[in-house]
């Protein structure tokens, strides 16, 4: 069983790396890549070959993850480029657990994706764990990420939801605190039937249209924040220019930006709290019915200096 762990915070045989989001995406994409490589070389019972075209570091941690598990060993100085499997690894079953939060289904849809390549078994172990309890377990962290933080990923989190998403039907949710066996039969149950169940490459309508929605679905949330975020830069140098006091200044950017995460949710959750008409999916739109709540908070503050 082959666990590799993606995180941005460096540790000992971690592959991890800082950055803002965009750059993440890249890495992460990049690190799915490498386990590509990995996959190849167990499928056709070959030599695992090093990619033209990587991230050294990244690579090299890749490589220490997979020994550390005996799953690979170095070939011989002349053949630096490949990597020879051992035992462990072309025996049957194996398992490898990519162990992170995937807040995004859009994250864990590229895993499945990879597995539906290969005909390969999926599926998702979600760890339910209520925001108190995180907030507890980071505050006894040696690294604590700021409260701030977790907040906002609980906020993104995007659970598995088998009802909409017809490839997260392998999905087992569990609250983290239960370590019950009943807990650990459902999980036995679940590897084995993504063992017996390997996603077949068909290349589908209904998985078309999933990636398609998955796909205009992320780009409009961009379109979106983007254009809020320019909305709430300026009308906040309005504000200071009509000397709305400094008080009342905080005040309004706590509001504003208040609003902005819930219109941003509501538009990827499909609430339609902000949005008087259901069938509206264009941007320009949706920034409209923004603006005229925002010029309802901007009336308070104006009228107080």
């Amino acid at each position: 069983m082959c666990r590799l762990r993606l995180r941005r915070i460096r540790r000992r045989d971690l592959c991890v790396y800082l950055g803002p989001p965009s750059q993440w995406k890249l890495l992460r994409q990049e690190l799915l890549k490498y386990l590509e490589y990995f996959l190849l070389a167990v499928i056709n019972g070959c030599q695992m070959s090093t990619p033209p075209n990587r991230t050294e570091a990244m690579w090299e941690d890749f490589i220490t993850c997979l020994k550390d598990q005996d799953l690979i060993s170095s070939a011989a100085p002349e053949a630096r480029s490949c990597y020879l499997l051992t035992k462990t690894a072309v025996s049957r079953p194996l398992f490898l657990i990519l162990d992170d939060n995937f807040y995004y289904q859009s994250m864990r849809y590229e895993v499945y994706q990879l597995a539906r390549k290969y005909s390969l078994g999926f599926c998702q172990l979600f760890l339910d764990c209520s925001l108190e309890t995180c907030l507890q377990r980071n505050g006894q962290r040696p690294q604590a990420l700021p409260a701030e933080t977790i907040h906002l990923m609980g906020r993104k989190l995007e659970k598995p939801n088998p009802e909409k998403n017809a490839w997260e039907h392998n999905s087992l949710t569990i609250e983290s605190s239960e370590c019950s066996s009943e807990a650990s039969l459902k999980l036995t149950d679940l590897l084995l039937t993504a063992l017996e169940n390997p996603v077949k490459y068909i290349e589908d309508n209904v998985e078309q249209k999933e990636a398609d929605r998955i796909i205009c679905s992320t780009n409009l949330l961009h379109q979106a924040d983007q254009m809020l975020r320019r909305i709430v830069s300026q009308t906040m140098k309005e504000a200071k220019e009509e000397r709305v006091l400094p008080f009342n200044l905080k005040l309004l950017a706590e509001e504003l930006n208040k609003l902005k995460a819930e219109f941003l949710e509501d538009l990827r959750q499909g609430n339609k709290k902000y949005l008087c008409f259901p069938e509206t999916t264009n941007v320009s739109d949706a920034i409209a019915f923004f603006h005229h709540e925002k010029d309802n908070i901007v009336q308070k503050y104006f009228s107080k200096h």
